[in-house]
């Protein structure tokens, strides 16, 4: 797994998985927690891969301290 990148305002990385149950049960745990912070990803996911992709819409789509909280939380689910 790669560590997130910052790319044209947004924190991005991609998580692999052994299969599409872990896959999905990561994302579950991300959404408990995105849920509770109140920012929510963009992501997508195929099989065993999730793209995650953050950026704070209401400051104009760029990387704030949000992003990044969120992306920590995120790391600490892997």
């Amino acid at each position: 797994m790669s560590l997130w990148q910052e790319n044209n305002g947004r924190l991005e990385r991609e998580f692999r998985f052994k299969d599409f149950n872990e896959a999905f049960a990561f994302m579950t745990r991300v959404a408990l927690v995105a849920e509770k912070m109140d920012h929510h990803p963009e992501w997508k996911n195929v099989y065993n891969k999730v793209h995650i992709t953050l950026s704070t819409h209401s400051a104009g789509g760029i990387v704030t301290d949000k992003d990044r909280d969120l992306a920590a939380s995120i790391d600490q689910l892997v």
